[in-house]
């Protein structure tokens, strides 16, 4: 990891979400949406991951994601400025960039394929993950901000989702006969993820309207032009 990666989380993650919440506490903003993440869950083994579970942030980013809950839970106590936050889990949708450092696992895969390469999958491929398609990480966002509900939610399918399986998927809808190609694992990479969205769907009133291959259906023949 960088060695200046944790002081940029800090700088706009931690601190950021301090001058949010403080400008929104000052204006009498009825309530505050934060973008949290899966990641403060880390590698603990327990499935699926529940809001009220033990948390174990391992990097940087994590740990910042988690202060900004405690952040957002502090003012909600102090100040009454009511706040939600939301657990994203493994987002995609059309026109994430490939390329970027932040790039997730499914538009790396699309184009790949799309440029007739072989998907690469790093470990062996049984490592799992909760993919949620974009427009309904919208929806719930809305949600969030509209109804009266406070506190932590997790924001995902609620459907673990093995890489290999996720791979030959890309590969069926794309009509391509090639094969995964096989890496050495990432040190550190969690294993399995999987949501609890009960409280979500409960508490909030909603749920995913997107399965997977919809989503990907959507990416890889609709409107995903970067990922092609």
């Amino acid at each position: 990891m960088p060695r200046g990666a944790s002081q940029t989380d800090h700088t706009v993650n931690i601190t950021g979400t301090l001058n949010v919440l403080l400008a929104a506490r000052d204006a009498g903003v009825r309530k505050v949406v934060f973008a949290s993440s899966a990641a403060v869950y880390g590698n603990l083994p327990d499935l699926p991951k529940r809001e009220d579970m033990k948390v174990d942030p391992g990097s940087p980013y994590a740990v910042a994601k988690l202060t900004g809950e405690y952040y957002c839970s502090l003012f909600s106590s102090l100040y009454r400025l009511r706040t939600v936050c939301l657990r994203y889990f493994n987002v995609y949708g059309p026109r994430q960039d490939p390329h970027s450092d932040y790039a997730a696992v499914i538009p790396r895969f699309i184009h790949r394929v799309k440029q007739g390469e072989a998907p690469v999958i790093y470990g062996d491929g049984r490592q799992t993950r909760d993919f949620i398609f974009v427009r309904d990480v919208v929806r719930m966002n809305l949600r969030a901000m509209e109804c009266d509900a406070e506190g932590v939610f997790n924001v995902a399918s609620g459907k673990e989702t093995g890489v290999n399986e996720l791979a030959h998927a890309v590969l069926s809808l794309s009509g391509s006969s090639l094969e995964p190609l096989y890496e050495k694992g990432r040190q550190g990479e969690v294993k399995h993820s999987v949501a609890d969205i009960s409280k979500l769907t409960e508490r909030l009133g909603i749920s995913p309207e997107y399965d997977l291959s919809r989503g990907l259906f959507e990416m890889i023949r609709g409107d995903g032009e970067r990922c092609l």
